[in-house]
């Protein structure tokens, strides 16, 4: 085993926009890794400094509104010097046990991407139950290997510009690693109820998507029989005809998924994953009765009488 003091051959790259609460702690859990780039939307906080301050590549992203988003952009047009990369939000931190098995897995010709497991802290606590862990995600593979799959969700405003819920589409072969990755965001609920209302609007066109059988080719699909986030994804599109989603997220989190085992910690994340479930209902309606758009009718407009003013004429002396 390589020692803690040793560079890693793998490229980190965080996506970032005002995380000056985050990322300290984040950038010090990958210092293992021989280079990190930290891939910036137009921060207007302290975020440039403190990636100044730890000597990490800083990038200016300037999202057109269309695909590809962060993550993709930044896997096609970066020049890493390793193979391997690994995807890191700023509120997650990497182990040092983690690290070491990186160390090992990145060793292993067999692989060319393997899906790390997240616990979530909420209030401070680690929620465990709910269907909350374990959280599997493809976030350390060869850089040429993997892509963010493209949902189809262009044109839905305010989901912001990063790859949030979209998954790598690996060509090869993937494993699993046994350590967890940390999601520990030092932010308040404010800051949750603003993410996840921009996660309703995209939310929102995905299940738009499934109702109206769009074409899913270049996505990691619906299996019931694959991997973790294959039969979520199956799953997903059998939960989207349901009725009375929001009463049955908690239901399903707090009772079924045993979430009231966290405490007030899991009720309350089960109150707002109803809540958030019902904003998504909502705007699913909008975009049905919309067209496929959200708050937008076109009609014509109402003419109305004008009143002609004086002209104001400027003139320099």
């Amino acid at each position: 085993m390589k020692s803690p003091n040793t560079k890693l051959p793998v490229s980190v790259l965080i996506p970032a926009k005002n995380e000056e609460a985050n990322l300290p702690a984040c950038l010090e859990s990958v210092n293992r890794a021989d280079e990190v780039f930290v891939v910036d939307s137009q921060s207007s906080d302290r975020s440039i400094e403190i990636v100044e301050e730890y000597g990490a590549n800083l990038v200016q992203f300037h999202f057109n509104g269309f695909w590809p988003k962060k993550k993709n952009w930044s896997l096609d047009n970066l020049e890493f010097r390793n193979q391997w990369v690994l995807i890191v939000d700023c509120d997650e931190r990497i182990t040092p046990e983690l690290w070491d098995e990186i160390a090992v897995a990145i060793e292993n010709h067999d692989y060319n991407g393997y899906y790390i497991n997240r616990k979530v802290f909420f209030l401070g606590q680690w929620i465990r139950f709910g269907g909350k862990y374990p959280d599997w995600n493809l976030r350390l593979f060869k850089h040429e290997k993997g892509r963010y799959e493209n949902l189809k969700t262009e044109g839905i405003p305010n989901t912001g510009d990063n790859e949030v819920h979209e998954h790598v589409v690996l060509e090869g072969k993937a494993g699993y690693l046994q350590n967890d990755m940390l999601h520990i965001d030092f932010k308040d609920i404010y800051h949750w109820l603003e993410r996840h209302n921009r996660y309703s609007n995209w939310e929102a066109r995905v299940y738009l998507n499934i109702l109206t059988g769009k074409d899913d080719s270049g996505t990691i699909g619906g299996n019931l029989f694959g991997d973790a986030v294959q039969r979520k994804r199956f799953l997903k599109k059998i939960w989207v005809r349901l009725p009375f989603k929001p009463i049955l997220r908690f239901i399903l989190f707090y009772f079924i998924q045993l979430g009231f085992l966290d405490g007030k910690a899991g009720y309350i994340y089960g109150r707002l994953l109803s809540q958030y479930e019902y904003q998504i209902g909502v705007k699913l309606y909008e975009l049905q009765k919309f067209s496929g758009k959200l708050n937008v009718e076109k009609t014509e407009p109402v003419q109305t009488p004008v009143t002609p003013k004086p002209s104001v004429v400027s003139t320099n002396t």
